[in-house]
């Protein structure tokens, strides 16, 4: 279950510059240095892949992060534990694609053989259902 699964805007979360440090700019850095802690600002899509977050950090500017740089909070302040484990989906069709795996062809008769395109198309949406 992703982080985003449970947040909401407004949301309290954490950010974790270890992660992060490489993109942002030393104002931010140093915001964050002064508190780790901002609010969920909105939700945006990433590069197809994922979704990030805007967040308001404690100076009230706003600052664009990715879902695994930042810490869910509960009400106490809390770090909120992830769960990594993606067999939470108990639907057999999306266990079964999710087994799946693709392996690159390089020779033209590979490529062109149907059985091969369709593990190919069949790999490729499991993502994206």
């Amino acid at each position: 279950m992703s982080i985003l699964d449970k947040a909401k805007i407004g949301d309290s979360v954490q950010i974790n510059l270890g992660l992060s440090k490489d993109r942002l700019s030393k104002e931010v850095i140093n915001e964050i240095n002064a508190s780790s802690v901002a609010k969920i600002g909105d939700f945006r899509i990433t590069d197809g892949k994922g979704i990030g977050v805007i967040l308001q950090l404690s100076n009230g500017k706003e600052q664009w992060f990715f879902e695994d740089e930042i810490d869910l909070l509960d009400e106490k302040g809390n770090v909120i534990k992830r769960n990594n484990d993606k067999k939470d989906n108990s639907n057999f069709i999306f266990n079964f694609f999710g087994g799946l795996n693709y392996e690159s062809k390089n020779k033209v008769s590979e490529l062109l053989n149907p059985i091969n395109f369709s593990s190919w198309l069949v790999v490729s949406f499991k993502d994206i259902f």
